[in-house]
């Protein structure tokens, strides 16, 4: 009776727990189809769709020959798509989702194209710039790229879009849906299945006892016979002359048999089910982690998003290198431009024309990309924007510090600063990389000195060492480029008077660079600051017979295309400085960073 019992309750708890996992058990995943009209080159499927149900989002795209999709800061698509006529799919506070057209954002027309109304609107086709390819764009936290069918595994927040297109010329493809998935794990299913096992297995123990015990207890038992009634006897006739009997058990193995055959069953069918039981057909009974401490900063208010993320500074890094390396291994400068400006594209300029022309010249060294250690993004939503990053030299020595900025949304980032920091550098405390720093304006009143008179106050330290008016503002004991050249500008000098002192003059001097100081404000209320200076070295004759001729020096021969000169030469070196500028009361002085100088033209004294 208890067998049977237990296997009417294990068919009932295994029944059930497989009733959950098949014809009780719900669709896994909820899809919105979005209506898309045909011939736009772009869809911006919105964070309020991407977000319309909770959980992780599955984009899907179908179309014909190469599919594009990226993701980034709702505002930065915006901006990127500003110029263009778009599809643009939204949700409303109640889920529904919806798609417009978007029209382009035409500037408005000139006072000479108003006075025709032709000129008008061919002016304003000329404003918009259709055909734009999306890959590889700067803003986008990441993309995707994959052929007739993309399939995209995102969890984006509300304030992240979705970028759709072929190439930004072809039509953008019209099967788009958005999959949520949907709660439907059955956490008792594995314990019912299990249970009903176990319960299986007991019923069927009960099973075999209870067979043995009837088959013990059946019948009376006769006095004499060696053996239990209940065991099956062959009688035989030995000789029927003298009326002998004899009787013999017989063994019985088919019941031992039969009980084997039915146990391998249940056993096989209980291992099958659970081989179908996923994690989530059982009850988590984990513990919550406990998180631990982190330093809390504080957001100031108002502040906007950081510019870029971690990943992304670093992909932005990578291509930046991939371009300045096909550049120099070509020595051309049009392609250095489309990823350096400023100061790094100058010197390059420069560097290409002496390699071209000098054969064993040799070339600057190559932009480097990883280990990748600070990033520190400007908090902005608009342009231009930039970001600091700071890369440590694999081989232990000296690490690299970047500045490097995008002009508008269309536009790639370029390398605008760079300089190798001091061995025994210390950085100031930085903001973390998902809060972002404030830009510090070159006329901000909040620091020790304004950005914009850094560069021309450096300069005066340089050329008059602590006699300089500014030499109390900076820390120069600790300044190693300073005393470097110093002692080789003092070295050269030596030089060059033991051999031509009473026939010529070798002057130095130092002026403040052309480029505009870069700024981005730290925890402690003072900035990081990028500066450039010119250093220049003149020599001239102070003989009227004399002449300064280049037999040794082919850089200066090379760059102004003459071998003497009776006037004299100039060369000019530009100067990358990094500085911490401390803020207003603070006891700090400024503190050089680092520094990297390289030659950027030499002329003729006229």
């Amino acid at each position: 009776m208890w067998a049977v019992v237990a296997f009417v309750l294990a068919a009932v708890m295994i029944g059930a727990g497989i009733a959950q996992r098949t014809v009780f058990q719900g669709p896994d995943a909820q899809t919105a189809q979005f209506d898309v009209e045909e011939g736009v080159p772009y869809v911006l499927v919105d964070g309020g769709a991407m977000t319309a149900f909770a959980g992780p989002q599955t984009l899907r795209v179908q179309g014909e020959g190469e599919l594009f999709a990226a993701y980034g800061r709702t505002a930065d698509l915006e901006a990127w798509l500003a110029d263009a006529e778009y599809a643009h799919v939204t949700a409303d506070d109640a889920g529904v989702i919806s798609t417009a057209t978007v029209e382009p954002v035409v500037p408005e027309p000139t006072e000479s194209a108003a006075a025709d109304d032709a000129a008008d609107e061919e002016s304003a086709e000329e404003d918009v710039v259709p055909g734009r390819n999306p890959v590889g764009s700067d803003l986008w936290l990441d993309e995707y790229q994959q052929t007739d069918l993309l399939i995209a595994p995102l969890q984006l927040p509300a304030d992240m879009s979705v970028l759709v297109a072929a190439d930004g010329t072809e039509p953008a493809p019209t099967d788009l849906s958005v999959s949520w998935p949907i709660e439907n794990s059955t956490p008792w299913a594995g314990p019912l299945i299990v249970g009903g096992a176990i319960l299986m297995a007991v019923g069927l123990f009960l099973y075999v006892l209870g067979i043995r015990h009837v088959r013990r207890s059946r019948g009376p038992r006769r006095k004499g016979l060696p053996l239990p009634a209940t065991e099956p006897i062959d009688i035989a006739v030995d000789d029927p002359d003298k009326g002998v009997i004899s009787a013999t058990p017989t063994r019985r193995t088919i019941g031992r048999g039969r009980r084997s055959l039915v146990a391998v069953p249940v056993i096989a069918a209980s291992a099958l089910v659970l081989g179908g039981c996923s994690a989530d057909a059982w009850p988590d009974f984990g513990s919550t982690p406990t998180p631990s401490p982190t330093a809390s900063v504080i957001v100031p208010e108002g502040q906007q998003a950081p510019a870029v993320t971690r990943p992304q500074a670093e992909r932005i890094l990578e291509r930046v290198a991939a371009t300045v390396a096909e550049a120099d291994e070509a020595h051309d400068p049009d392609l250095a431009a489309t990823r350096l400006e400023g100061a790094p594209l100058a010197e390059r300029e420069t560097l290409y024309t002496l390699q071209d022309a000098i054969d064993d010249r040799e070339g600057l060294p190559a932009i480097p990309t990883t280990p990748l250690e600070v990033v520190l993004p400007q908090a902005t939503d608009g342009w231009p924007r930039t970001f600091l990053a700071v890369v440590n030299d694999p081989e232990g020595t000296a690490a690299t510090t970047m500045f490097l900025t995008q002009q508008d949304p269309w536009s790639d980032y370029k390398l605008s600063y760079y300089s190798y920091l001091e061995a025994d550098t210390t950085l100031p405390d930085l903001a973390p990389v998902y809060v972002g720093a404030t830009q510090v304006q070159p006329d901000s009143p909040f620091l020790i000195m304004e950005p914009q008179d850094l560069s021309a106050a450096y300069a005066d330290v340089i050329n008059n060492g602590e006699d300089s008016e500014y030499a109390p503002m900076f820390e120069l004991d600790e300044d190693q480029f300073r005393i470097g050249v110093a002692a080789d500008r003092q070295k050269r000098l030596d030089e060059f008077n033991e051999t031509a002192e009473s026939t010529g003059e070798l002057t130095f001097s130092t002026e403040p660079g052309a480029e505009e100081p870069a700024a981005l404000a730290t925890l402690e209320s003072g900035a990081i600051v990028a500066v450039t200076i010119e250093e220049i070295d003149t020599v001239k004759p102070t003989d009227d017979d004399a002449v300064i001729k280049l037999d040794n020096n082919p850089t200066v021969q090379t760059l102004t295309g003459v071998d003497e000169s009776s006037e004299g030469f100039s060369t000019v070196y530009v100067d990358q400085l990094f500085f911490y500028v401390p803020g207003q009361g603070s006891s700090e002085k400024i503190r050089l960073l680092g520094y990297v100088s390289n030659i950027l033209d030499a002329k003729v004294i006229e």
